[in-house]
């Protein structure tokens, strides 16, 4: 019997495959526990238009990822810190401190643990910092830090 899967089983398949499986297994296990339905016609339709529409809204987020990663390109963000004389800072400037500062004056909501930051800025100066937008795309900000 061909069904069509609604969650992971493992070792038989996972959510939204195909797979033919014995008449018993799939009437008494998994249409019984609700984990697959039969794979008849109107089912493999409602399949592949929830899938189109998956895929559809992947290449939208993905868009939405490009159209931020263009705007991001242009802000620079600008944070004040407290420095020594030879330019080096008291402290660092971490992802955190980014991200509350696209917030607050650019109002951009962007995760702290998308920007990827290797080691925290510790000294003035502008630096460039990338930042995971999307699996596909990331973007670049310009990061000034000034004297306070």
């Amino acid at each position: 019997m061909k069904v069509i899967f609604k969650q992971d089983v493992k070792g038989k398949g996972k959510k939204g495959d195909v797979r033919n499986v014995s008449d018993g297994y799939a009437r008494n296990y998994l249409l019984k526990n609700n984990l697959a339905v039969e794979a008849t016609q109107g089912n493999m339709k409602a399949l592949e238009a929830k899938k189109k529409k998956e895929q559809q809204q992947a290449d939208e987020e993905k868009k939405e990822a490009e159209l931020l990663k263009n705007e991001l390109a242009d802000a620079t963000v600008e944070i004040s810190a407290k420095s020594g004389d030879s330019g080096r800072l008291f402290g660092s400037i971490t992802s955190k401190h980014i991200a509350d500062v696209l917030k607050q004056d650019y109002d951009y909501k962007i995760d702290k643990r998308k920007i990827e930051l290797d080691n925290p800025i510790r000294t003035l100066g502008y630096t460039n910092v990338p930042v995971k937008l999307h699996p596909e795309v990331t973007g670049t900000i310009k990061v000034h830090v000034v004297e306070k």
